[in-house]
This record gives C-alpha cells, structure tokens and sequence, in this order.
C-alpha cells in the first residue's frame, strides 16, 4: 500500500479564491464552493446547498475596495484548510465594511472548494480607529 502524498495548501492560491467570493457571480460560487456549505453571519446560521449559496451571490459587483488581511491558516488534515482574516471593502451604495472572516475549505478532486464561511462585523467605532 502506498501512501498518499499529502497536500500542502498554497496560501495565495487560497486567498485568490477568497477574493473571488467577494466580487464572483453566482457561476464562481457554484464552482468553488463545496456540495454543502456551512455559512453562519450574523443575521443567519446555516447549512446551505452549492446551488442555494450561488443564488446568494447573483447580484455582481457587490464589493470594491477588498484589503485581505491574512490573520491565520491552519491546515489540520491532508484535504482541510481553515483561513482566518480581517476583510475591509466598501458595498456598492459606498458604505465601508470590516469584519473578521473565516473560511474553511476542503480539497476535492477538482481543487479547493469552500465548506465553511463566517463573518463578524467589526463595529464602526473600531473603523476608526484602525
């Protein structure tokens, strides 16, 4: 029996992915995200379908502006990578945006597919004092 090469994760090639969840159409969502999706927001907490996370992002151009700040990787298996940053963009009506997300992503036979998302807004007063 042969052992199976593990996979090291690329950070940039996974932070690149990340962005696109950002500016992507609902055609990106559905070609990075995983069969399921668990996804918790502060409005919301739950499981969701490839195809119901795609309808989720079928307004374009929703960010601009995006600054990744990389906080930490973790890759605790071969096939599962988990991201955790600090994310500023502005909505498309101007508005600034921060939050701390986190991303996990699990590999598959076609690549990185995204299986995990949460976001915490990071408050106003905090904006301005970074």
């Amino acid at each position: 029996m042969t052992a199976t090469k593990p996979i090291t994760a690329n950070k940039q090639e996974l932070l690149d992915i990340e962005k696109g969840f950002w500016s992507g159409d609902s055609a990106y969502y559905e070609a990075n995200a995983d069969v399921e999706c668990l996804v918790a927001f502060p409005q919301m907490a739950q499981a969701m379908t490839n195809a119901d996370l795609a309808k989720s992002a079928a307004k374009p151009n929703r960010w601009r502006d995006l600054e990744i700040k990389l906080k930490g990787m973790v890759e605790p298996g071969s096939d599962i990578v988990m991201l955790t940053y600090e994310a500023r963009a502005t909505r498309e009506n101007g508005e600034p945006y921060a939050a701390l997300a986190s991303t996990g992503y699990v590999h598959r036979a076609d690549g990185w597919k995204m299986m995990f998302h949460s976001q915490t807004p990071i408050e106003a007063a905090e904006q301005t004092q970074g």
